[in-house]
């Protein structure tokens, strides 16, 4: 039998089964329209007859991922029409994330999640272990004031994490980009970004559309996923401005570690910390009731990938804060500082992408929101 792109016309466009899925739902969703008012996704649909794959990639990213439509749903399974909204999505998502990595080459890493996490994080570790005993204070030794440039000096730090970040900043800075370049190009005004940012510090259409919440296990509405986001995004930017705020106190005012326990770096750090030990905990939980509800395995490895990293960088950095002070200090240094080498190798290549194409979707959605609904089939 000959391949689809076989039979497809010189030039166009063949959806992959993934995007074909959500094309097929969202035509049955758009005859429906029981769910157009539950989140964004549903008045974006309604202004369109068709869904080529620009907008099939835009409408995926737009998605939240909540539930509130699948539970809601008459066709969704066992009904033969097997309509699942959030599972069509989330799997056109994590192609989207691969096809618009950069470099092209390493966009294959988003299938191999649990491989690219795992030998990520060996080669944090092995890396910050090994330089930890060759170094001055070595892995286990007397307390020294807490110090950690005493057991690996700040330039060697500096030197290791500053190439990462700026790289893992220009592939994800890229692959947003081409995704924008792909589903709305052109510029966004000022209200527009305005909104955009409004509903990501939100997490607006976590909430189901209505305010009550997402559905987990069953049909009742729940707001525990949504507090659990908060918590890890939170969690992270605090945990950012506290190296942040280390810095500018390293470089502009001479000030070095370590810092008293009630300076501002140790203040924001140990607040984000606490957020990125309950909210990753509790989207672990969440992901796998959903997971024993029919969920796709590949899908739920790429969360858990994240989570399991953010759970780890937490927690490591925490028992160096508390444990700073003793003959451990070198050891626990080592496995935290390859904690976060890991988080960072896989950001560019996992679920951390996701944050930021989700902003781009809501972007896209903003701008399109102050345009005149041409076809006028359903309501904004």
């Amino acid at each position: 039998m000959p391949r689809p792109e076989a039979l497809a016309p010189r030039g166009a466009i063949v959806l992959h089964p993934a995007e074909h899925e959500v094309a097929r739902v969202l035509q049955i969703c758009n005859a429906c329209r029981y769910c157009e008012g539950f989140c964004a996704v549903f008045p974006a649909m309604t202004r369109r007859l068709e869904f080529p794959r620009a907008d099939i990639h835009y409408l995926a990213n737009l998605c939240h991922q909540c539930g509130a439509c699948l539970h809601a749903c008459q066709y969704a399974p066992p009904h033969e029409f097997a309509v699942d909204v959030p599972l069509a999505m989330a799997r056109v998502r994590a192609r989207t994330y691969a096809e618009h990595a950069w470099p092209a080459c390493l966009g294959r890493l988003y299938e191999r999640n649990t491989v690219t996490v795992a030998l990520a994080l060996a080669l944090g570790l092995a890396l910050f272990l090994l330089l930890a005993m060759a170094g001055r204070g070595g892995l286990w030794h007397a307390p020294l004031a807490g110090n950690f440039y005493a057991v690996l000096p700040h330039g060697l730090l500096v030197g290791l994490f500053a190439p990462v970040f700026g790289f893992v900043c220009l592939a994800l800075a890229i692959g947003v980009v081409r995704f924008w370049r792909e589903v709305s190009p052109g510029a966004a005004s000022a209200a527009a970004a305005g909104e955009a940012l409004h509903n990501v510090l939100r997490l607006k259409y976590l909430d189901g559309g209505h305010g009550q919440g997402c559905n987990e296990a069953d049909d009742r509405f729940t707001l525990w996923r949504r507090r659990f986001h908060h918590a890890t995004f939170y969690g992270f930017v605090l945990c950012f401005l506290s190296t942040t705020v280390a810095t500018l106190y390293h470089y502009l005012l001479g000030r070095h570690a370590p810092y008293a326990f009630t300076s501002l770096p140790v203040l924001l750090g140990t607040l984000g910390g606490a957020g990125l030990l309950v909210g990753p905990a509790g989207l672990y939980g969440l992901n796998l009731q959903r997971q024993r509800q029919g969920g796709d395995a590949a899908l739920a490895s790429l969360d858990r990938g994240l989570i399991l990293l953010l759970w780890l960088t937490s927690a490591s950095g925490l028992a160096l804060l508390a444990l700073r002070y003793s003959a451990a200090m070198g050891l626990l240094l080592a496995l935290h500082l390859g904690c976060v080498m890991a988080l960072f190798l896989t950001m560019p290549y996992g679920k951390f992408a996701h944050g930021l194409y989700r902003s781009a979707a809501l972007l896209k959605w903003a701008v399109e929101r102050r345009r005149p609904n041409d076809l006028r089939l359903g309501s904004d």
